[in-house]
C-alpha cells in the first residue's frame, strides 16, 4: 500500500513548506553533514524538491537559514535580563555539539555577505554580555570580542574532529583551556 501523494496547497504552503524545509535540513545536516543530499532534505520535509529549490536555490542558503535560526536563538538567550556569557557561550556550545558543519560552513563563506551577517550577529550577542563578564570577574579584561569568536571557532575545530558522542567531553575540556568559557 502506497501513501497518497499531499494535496498541492499552492503559495499558502510556502512558510510552511520553508519551515519544515528547514527543520529536516538541521536534522539531517547534523546526522549525515552538509554533504547530504538535498533531495533527503526534501523528503524529509515531506516536499518536492522544487519546492526546495524555489526557497533555497543552493545548499549553502539552506544553510545559512538554518544558521538564522541559531542566531535567533542566542540573540533571544542575550536579551533575557540577567543572561550572561556564560549562558551564550553554553547555547553555543549545544548548538556545536549537534552540528559542528554549520559553523564551520560560516568561518568558510565569512567573505560572503550573508555569512558576514551572521557572525556579525553572533559577534554582537558576545560583545552585548562582554562588559558584564568583565565586570563579574568571570573574563579578564583584555579578552575581546574578537577572542571570544576565535575560541567558539577552535571548539567547532576541535567538535568537528570527535565523533558526536565525545563532543560534549571535548568542549569541556575547550572551555577548561581558554581564560573565559561557560561558567
Amino acid at each position: 500500500m502506497t501513501d497518497s501523494p499531499r494535496a498541492n496547497r499552492g503559495p499558502s504552503a510556502a512558510p510552511e513548506n520553508r519551515a519544515a524545509l528547514i527543520g529536516a535540513a538541521r536534522m539531517i545536516f547534523a546526522t549525515r553533514g552538509l554533504d547530504a543530499p538535498l533531495s533527503a532534505v526534501a523528503k524529509e520535509a515531506g516536499v518536492g524538491q522544487g519546492s526546495l529549490y524555489r526557497h533555497f536555490p543552493t545548499r549553502y542558503s539552506l544553510a545559512l537559514a538554518v544558521f538564522e535560526e541559531n542566531a535567533d536563538e542566542l540573540e533571544g538567550i542575550a536579551a533575557v535580563d540577567g543572561s550572561t556569557l556564560g549562558d551564550v557561550l553554553r547555547a553555543i556550545t549545544a548548538q556545536a555539539i549537534v552540528s559542528t558543519a554549520f559553523f564551520e560552513m560560516i568561518e568558510i563563506e565569512k567573505t560572503d555577505d550573508a555569512g558576514r551577517h551572521l557572525i556579525d550577529r553572533i559577534s554582537s550577542v558576545v560583545e552585548s554580555k562582554l562588559p558584564a563578564a568583565r565586570a563579574a570577574g568571570r573574563v579578564a579584561d583584555w579578552i575581546t570580542t574578537e577572542d571570544v569568536l576565535l575560541g567558539i571557532a577552535m571548539l567547532a575545530g576541535a567538535l568537528a574532529k570527535t565523533v558526536h558522542d565525545e563532543r560534549h567531553a571535548v568542549a569541556t575540556r575547550v572551555w577548561v583551556l581558554l581564560p573565559f568559557g561557560p561558567d
